[in-house]
């Protein structure tokens, strides 16, 4: 039996957020009239459980939680300040790291400096790259969960991307090498604002596996940031992935097995060329990425972690007044997965 936490975190990475909502505890996000910059509550982009709650900017001063959850820069050194109060800002914290640093990759020191804080990576990576100082760390490996009946299908000879917002992120999410890889290979762009590069649009992310199914591959551009989890989730419904091999991609995919990696562009457009002509090639490297990615990325795995993480926080109770709260048992993913709105 765990303590059932409240937790209060920020809108920051919805995938991420939906996923982590898996655990049995309750998450509280602030909403404000604006909606932007981490505060547009739930949302309507996920199919979010009931233990996600939406609390007016105005009242979180007068909430009681058990965990402080912070996931950007700005809601640490700026909005804790501003929309807590002095207790809460007491109460066990932890910084959930989505991104390897932004500065220089190797000698950044991580602003969240405090021995009796935690700092979570989503990758070994980013682990790696960070100096995280006086600061605790621990890496939860990413987990997803895509629908039962979705599987890689790969009849449209074209490569597939999904990147958010890719004409305004430039060289660091590979910009300009989707653009120069699309000259030579047929390739469509998914993800917001993906119709300023002539691309398809926005799909719903609980919608987006059926929908990257009929594609042949998914191209990774992204020069440096952590393991996206639409790659992840591609290879778990069996996609092929061409990418560069930098960062975690190094050791989520390996050539000839799971799909194809390479820091030479060119060496790049001819192993899409490949899979374009050989369908069973494709559908072997396919089935190769999901075997890896049922092995490494268990959705189960992930909450299992958080799990033990948030049970260690709430041991390290710091707070005071604050009244006893239910027990659960482990979360049972599969049965949360169905409670939507």
């Amino acid at each position: 039996m765990r303590r059932r936490l409240r937790i209060f975190t920020w809108h920051v990475h919805g995938n991420y957020l939906w996923y982590l909502s898996l655990a049995a505890h309750d998450f509280y996000l602030p909403i404000a009239a604006d909606r932007t910059d981490g505060y547009g509550g739930r949302g309507a982009t996920f199919p979010f459980g009931t233990n996600v709650h939406d609390v007016p900017i105005e009242q979180v001063r007068d909430c009681e939680f058990d965990c402080l959850l912070f996931q950007s820069r700005r809601h640490f050194d700026r909005d804790q300040y501003e929309i807590l109060t002095s207790e809460q800002r007491m109460l066990p914290r932890i910084y959930l790291e989505h991104d390897p640093p932004q500065e220089h990759p190797t000698d950044t020191l991580h602003w969240a400096q405090d021995p009796e804080m935690l700092l979570v990576h989503v990758t070994p990576f980013n682990a790696l790259m960070w100096n995280n100082g006086v600061t605790p760390t621990r890496i939860v490996d990413h987990g997803v969960m895509v629908p039962s009946d979705v599987r890689y299908r790969g009849h449209k000879p074209r490569g597939v991307v999904v990147i958010n917002n890719l004409s305004t992120r430039g060289r660091r999410l590979g910009v300009d090498v989707f653009e120069e890889v699309r000259r030579h290979v047929p390739l469509d762009l998914v993800g917001m604002s993906a119709e300023d590069l002539d691309g398809i649009g926005e799909i719903k992310p609980p919608d987006l596996p059926e929908f990257i199914a009929d594609y042949r591959f998914l191209f990774n551009p992204i020069r440096y940031t952590s393991l996206g989890l639409a790659v992840i989730e591609a290879m778990t419904i069996g996609l092929p992935i061409v990418g560069l091999a930098t960062t975690e991609m190094v050791t989520a995919i390996e050539n000839g097995v799971s799909g194809f990696v390479e820091t030479d562009i060119g060496k790049l457009i001819a192993r899409m060329r490949q899979l374009l002509n050989d369908p069973p090639l494709a559908r072997q490297l396919g089935e190769g990425a999901r075997r890896k990615a049922l092995a490494r990325f268990s959705v189960q795995r992930f909450v299992n972690d958080w799990e033990q993480i948030f049970a260690e926080v709430a041991v390290n109770q710091r707070s005071v007044g604050l009244g006893p709260r239910e027990t659960v048992n482990d979360p049972l993913v599969e049965a949360h997965a169905t409670s939507t709105p």
